[in-house]
């Protein structure tokens, strides 16, 4: 929850402007992987506890092509501040980054523990993974930390490459400034709701990975695709910059 406080929901419409939004994000929601690990670990189950190890591998492997996807944003805009990123978007940044965005939404899938990645909890192999001896309020939190994570996931997807709260082929000098927050504020709660569609889309129609293909897609797939796009934006950047 404490991520509300950077979200930006609309125009004026935040409680803090951090200058380095973008890394307090990432590293709010990295916290996960350490109490998913302790979880686990301290319930003493033999299930848990290898939901627990997969847990650190796979919520290491994709946190740095995800953090590599949102360097060309960063590059774009030269800020880390997620009300520049949004002010700078003129073209909705999935148009100048789209793989970018296909690297960030499938990371990000994967940080959710949701299918096909949700490795950590496999019913059919590991009883319920990490939170299997959890009952009662405890895995109530564990349920609630899940569905937060995906609507704040979907905040940051509609914040860096949709534009935020702007309202398509509208300028905030073209009605009274209560409407375009109020118009903003509408604009970015449609966008994080079709967002969280997509991604219970892609859980109810995937099917699960097996852990070899889970790690390759990973290191082998996501991370170079990341490295190119941020090597492709610095020289196009640079070119445009001599021009």
């Amino acid at each position: 929850f404490i991520l509300l406080a950077v979200v930006p929901f609309g125009k004026d419409s935040f409680l803090a402007d951090l200058n380095v939004g973008v890394l307090f994000f990432i590293a709010v929601t990295t916290v996960g992987t350490m109490a998913v690990f302790l979880a686990g670990w301290g319930s003493g189950n033999r299930f848990a506890l290898i939901g627990a190890v997969r847990a650190v591998a796979q919520l290491v492997s994709y946190e740095v092509p995800m953090l590599l996807s949102l360097v060309g944003v960063l590059l774009l805009t030269g800020s880390m501040s997620l009300i520049s990123i949004v002010e700078a978007q003129r073209l909705p940044f999935i148009l100048l980054q789209p793989m970018g965005f296909f690297v960030f939404l499938m990371a990000a899938s994967a940080e959710m523990n949701w299918t096909p990645f949700d490795l950590l909890e496999a019913e059919s192999e590991l009883t319920a993974g990490f939170h299997t001896e959890y009952s009662g309020m405890k895995f109530g939190m564990f349920f609630l930390t899940d569905f937060m994570e995906t609507i704040m996931v979907a905040c940051l997807a509609t914040t860096l490459f949709f534009g935020g709260w702007q309202v398509p082929w509208l300028e905030a000098d073209a009605v009274a400034n209560w409407v375009y927050v109020l118009l903003g504020v509408m604009s970015f709660s449609i966008k994080v709701v079709i967002f969280c569609w997509v991604f219970m889309q892609l859980r109810w129609t995937l099917p699960r990975f097996r852990y070899d293909q889970l790690m390759r897609l990973g290191w082998k797939g996501l991370f170079p695709i990341a490295v190119a796009n941020v090597v492709v934006t610095a020289v196009v950047l640079y070119v445009i910059d001599r021009i």
